[in-house]
């Protein structure tokens, strides 16, 4: 009987080892098991995030295409104010030299006025000219010449 007793008391020995073998086993699967879980959470979180992005990516396109376009469209506003503003600015020299009682000492101070100042003289200088080139042309035709062959004369040397 003691052998029998002693002989089961160790073979259970020897079962209650085995199981915690086996437990430790089972225990390193469910940690990587645990582990694997958490990876494949981790990745389809970051998929979802990946598509998230994908979906976002031809709205940011349109907004940036409209920021372009808006921004062309601004610069072409700019340019047109920059130009109006020269406009009004010449403008106001013109009158301001008219009206002024100091336009001397602004002309010689200002190129923009000098400028003007030459244009005009130029204006009127071609004025005079075509004055007499009028004049000219009345005497001839009052003398019988004819005028349409001195005309293409003249357009042909040019």
């Amino acid at each position: 009987m003691s052998l029998a007793f002693l002989s089961s008391l160790f073979g259970k020995k020897k079962e209650e080892a085995a199981p915690s073998e086996a437990e430790e086993v089972s225990v390193e699967e469910l940690e990587e098991k645990v582990e694997t879980r958490e990876e494949n959470e981790q990745l389809a979180q970051l998929m979802d995030r990946v598509n998230e992005i994908e979906n976002d990516i031809p709205r940011i396109k349109i907004s940036v295409d409209t920021l372009k376009k808006n921004i062309q469209e601004l610069r072409d506003d700019i340019e047109r104010l920059d130009k109006t503003i020269k406009d009004v600015m010449m403008l106001y020299e013109v009158i301001s030299q008219e009206i002024n009682p100091f336009k001397e000492q602004m002309g010689q101070e200002n190129p923009l006025s000098n400028e003007i100042q030459e244009l005009r003289k130029e204006i009127e200088d071609l004025k005079m000219e075509l004055a007499q080139v009028k004049n000219d042309i009345k005497v001839l035709a009052g003398y019988g010449v004819d005028l349409d062959s001195i005309i293409y004369e003249v357009l042909a040397e040019v």
